[in-house]
């Protein structure tokens, strides 16, 4: 990965890692995220994801530079254990639609 950059809308979504498997956390991230990688050949390709594989390559993204998402969570906001998080009925929702 060469370079990436967000934009300004974000929402806040639980998220889990296999970093602290018996948790979940809630996250603000970016809407969209561009990302310009190098191909094995060389060539430099640019991405946009949106909505929920944006906040997935997010995550990704920031294991690269040794952050986890409970850095990423607001003050105050603790992680849920997973068996309250499944409790919550709630799955990745954007406008309506889960994704």
């Amino acid at each position: 990965m060469k370079r990436s950059s967000s934009s300004e809308e974000t929402d806040e979504q639980y998220e889990g890692c296999l970093s602290f498997f018996d948790v979940r956390g809630l996250v603000p991230r970016p809407l969209k995220i561009t990302v310009e990688t190098t191909t094995l050949t060389g060539e430099t390709v640019t991405t946009m994801y949106d909505r929920g594989l944006a906040r997935l390559i997010h995550h990704e993204i920031d294991h690269l530079h040794g952050l986890l998402y409970i850095s990423r969570m607001g003050a105050g906001v603790e992680p849920i254990p997973v068996e309250e998080y499944r409790q919550t009925g709630h799955a990745w929702m954007y406008d309506g639609t889960r994704g």
